[in-house]
């Protein structure tokens, strides 16, 4: 991993408890497979502990490193360094996904009830207008009480996120392929198709993974079908929603958004969303951060103490499940 990665995830508590399972290799973490200390190291390693800046274990990585056996990532997606060459050596994953979308789900959730309260533009218009708010005024749209949510894939995210919903006076409809109307049911929603998710709700919070299919779903034909004053919530990735027609609707003040990630993750300095007081962009803090890397680290350690004493991965990454994975 990316030496600052180590410095924040794998802290020394984090290293002395790897330690009591593991012979670690000494500092500093490997992010470059081709050095001659990186070579070394792989000669030996049967279990690589990964994070954000790890290089791809590709076949020549694999190739240094006849004895490996198993990836402990200590974030959630393992796209972008397990290679089809490690499935094809039947190297057995382990991610921390679980542990990152924790996080998620409560700043989605918290949005959820801020943005049906009205929080972010009544707070800017108290400060102001610095007088008394004349709150027995606030319309029927103001508040959470009966609102409907729509939950865009039942993700880790969008599972936690129904699961965190469930003591609030809330309709949920949830809309997945994957998820039977039974199964939705069981986790606190009634599965509904894509057009009826976004044209009922008052809040639609995207939880889908960017992957080929899903570039661009959310469409402007999804978003022009939203209801007046609406609210987008989007924690996924930007490219999952069509960014230009989500600017045009929020520009002409029909919806609300509250943006985690955009397409690219820092928009140009000119680009109209930054002066849309409708919208909150927010710089992708969603995820894990600051104190709560330490559960990523406590997942991963927890793992790789499993995996020595040969019980296998409690949080395994499957090849036959990556087509709809992050």
């Amino acid at each position: 991993m990316a030496p600052g990665t180590a410095a924040a995830v794998l802290r020394p508590p984090a290293l002395a408890a790897l330690g009591a399972h593991c012979d670690l290799v000494p500092p500093p973490p490997l992010d470059d497979f081709g050095t001659d200390r990186a070579r070394a190291a792989l000669a030996t390693a049967e279990l690589l502990v990964t994070g954000w800046g790890c290089p791809p274990v590709d076949a020549a990585a694999l190739a240094a490193a006849p004895r490996l056996r198993a990836i402990v990532h200590t974030a959630g997606s393992v796209r972008g360094h397990v290679t089809e060459a490690c499935w094809r050596r039947g190297i057995e994953v382990s991610s921390a996904a679980s542990a990152n979308a924790l996080p998620v789900a409560e700043y989605t959730v918290a949005m959820i009830l801020l943005t049906g309260k009205r929080v972010l533009e009544r707070a800017e218009r108290f400060r102001t207008e610095r007088r008394a708010d004349d709150w027995l005024r606030a319309g029927p749209d103001v508040g959470n009480y009966r609102r409907t949510v729509g939950i865009l894939s039942a993700s880790l995210i969008g599972r936690r996120v129904v699961e965190l919903l469930r003591p609030y006076d809330l309709e949920v409809l949830l809309h997945d392929p994957y998820v039977s109307a039974e199964e939705a049911a069981s986790l606190g929603g009634r599965a509904v198709a894509l057009p009826e998710l976004f044209a009922r709700s008052d809040t639609v919070s995207v939880h889908t993974p960017l992957l080929p299919a899903t570039r661009g779903l959310v469409s402007r034909e999804l978003l022009t079908s939203m209801r007046p004053d609406a609210v987008l919530v989007n924690t996924a990735r930007g490219a999952v929603v069509d960014q230009e027609a989500l600017t045009d609707v929020v520009r002409q003040g029909r919806v609300r958004a509250v943006l985690d990630v955009t397409d690219p993750d820092v928009l140009p300095p000119d680009h109209p969303l930054w002066d849309c007081r409708n919208v909150l962009l927010t710089p992708h803090l969603a995820g894990s951060q600051g104190n709560e890397w330490q559960r990523l680290a406590e997942l991963a350690v927890a793992e790789a103490a499993r995996w020595a004493a040969g019980e296998g991965f409690a949080h395994p990454v499957r090849r036959d499940r990556l087509e709809s994975l992050a």
